[in-house]
């Protein structure tokens, strides 16, 4: 058990002894889809390296003890140090702690809780946690607030969704889009009839993440793009998930089907009046002229809406096509802390290569030429 003046913190090493609390979190607090405690047990069971610790910190309120919020870490041995991040395994895209409640949050008592936190981590030689966003759910994200954080290269995307669905898609979505997934919806209709499905058995969870893999694998290869899905425990995890999702709603495949065909698939999560949109595959060559994937998008928050969701998350990446849509994009934080001096040199390499990526980012020529080499590169590994 550790303390500050205002919080105390206590290390869980095992999900036993902190599911009933993350459960009532999940419930009543704040979370992103990230967090949900099935999705998290699933990385732990399935994509945490054997040797990697579990660390689910518990913080209360010292003055109440009242719960405040949880962060599920993990530590793991990372070339010849060691390293606590947070328990994503690559399969979460937001770095968010469980909230208590809306309370608000200022970066006095942010440090405060970490203070609390840090002292009931293991020692470790270094602290790395991205993909942390500025807000959950209209509230401050205390580890955004933290005076160790900084702005990373990562950006997330997206749309908040209101008023009836019908109109949904004129009235948030830019008017070029709109011009256009109302004219790709009218090719698919001649072509047999547009359909959005949503798997809802076994079977179809089986038969959707089936096309959704071929469809993602293939448009990568010709891309000569990594993709996480070429790892059979990440396919498993993925897999699991979605079956795991048909008892309560918090997993979802759709796919967009023409006649008999799907054209397009995506996996996404559902929590908290959110749909968060992670892995989409889609046909690109099978309609001339056409965008299966945009027409799934276009579809796809109009159901979402029509569910009472308010907000449409486009996940994590500066995609073109995102703007093309019309979603408002926020910058995402990173912590980066160093504990020994093994830690220091990891730390300065990671925030040397930041620095590097972004230069050439912004550089359009340059960064284009990467990706070709990188492209090529990648094409002859396969």
């Amino acid at each position: 058990m550790g303390a500050t003046a205002r919080y105390t913190a206590r290390l869980h090493t095992s999900f036993d002894t902190v599911r009933q609390l993350w459960q009532r979190l999940e419930e009543t607090g704040l979370c992103t889809g990230h967090q949900g405690l099935a999705w998290v047990e699933g990385i732990a069971g399935r994509l945490m390296p054997k040797s990697a610790d579990l660390l689910v910190v518990e913080v209360n309120d010292a003055a109440t003890g009242l719960h405040v919020m949880l962060l599920p870490l993990m530590r793991r041995r990372a070339l010849g140090h060691s390293v606590i991040e947070w328990l994503s395994c690559g399969v979460c895209d937001y770095s968010a702690p469980l909230l208590a409640d809306a309370r608000p949050w200022t970066r006095q008592n942010a440090d405060a809780a970490w203070a609390a936190v840090r002292a009931v981590l293991p020692p470790a030689d270094r602290i790395h946690i991205a993909g942390i966003p500025r807000e959950i759910h209209g509230v401050a994200n205390p580890l955004a607030l933290l005076s160790a954080a900084r702005d990373s290269i990562q950006i997330a995307s997206g749309l908040v969704m209101d008023g009836e669905p019908e109109t949904l898609v004129k009235r948030i979505c830019k008017s070029s889009f709109t011009k256009n997934f109302n004219k790709h919806c009218r090719r698919f209709e001649q072509l047999g009839g547009l359909a959005l499905v949503e798997a809802e058995t076994p079977e179809m969870i089986e038969e959707q993440f089936g096309r959704l893999l071929d469809l993602r694998l293939n448009r990568f290869r010709e891309l000569g793009r990594f993709d996480l899905l070429t790892q059979a425990p990440i396919v498993e995890f993925y897999r699991n998930a979605a079956l795991q999702g048909l008892s309560d709603g918090s997993v979802r495949l759709f796919g967009l089907r023409v006649g008999q065909a799907y054209l397009a698939v995506m996996y996404v999560l559902v929590m908290k009046g959110t749909l968060h949109a992670l892995l989409l595959g889609i046909d690109q060559d099978a309609v001339a002229n056409v965008a299966p994937g945009l027409t799934m998008i276009g579809k796809l928050m109009v159901w979402a809406r029509a569910q009472g969701l308010g907000y449409f998350d486009l996940s994590v990446g500066g995609q073109g096509y995102k703007q093309h849509i019309g979603a408002s994009n926020s910058v995402l934080a990173e912590l980066c802390e160093a504990m020994t001096l093994k830690g220091r040199g990891s730390t300065t390499y990671i925030r040397l290569r930041c620095k590097a990526e972004l230069f050439v980012r912004s550089k359009p020529r340059l960064y284009k030429a990467v990706q070709g080499v990188m492209r090529r590169f990648r094409r002859l590994k396969t």
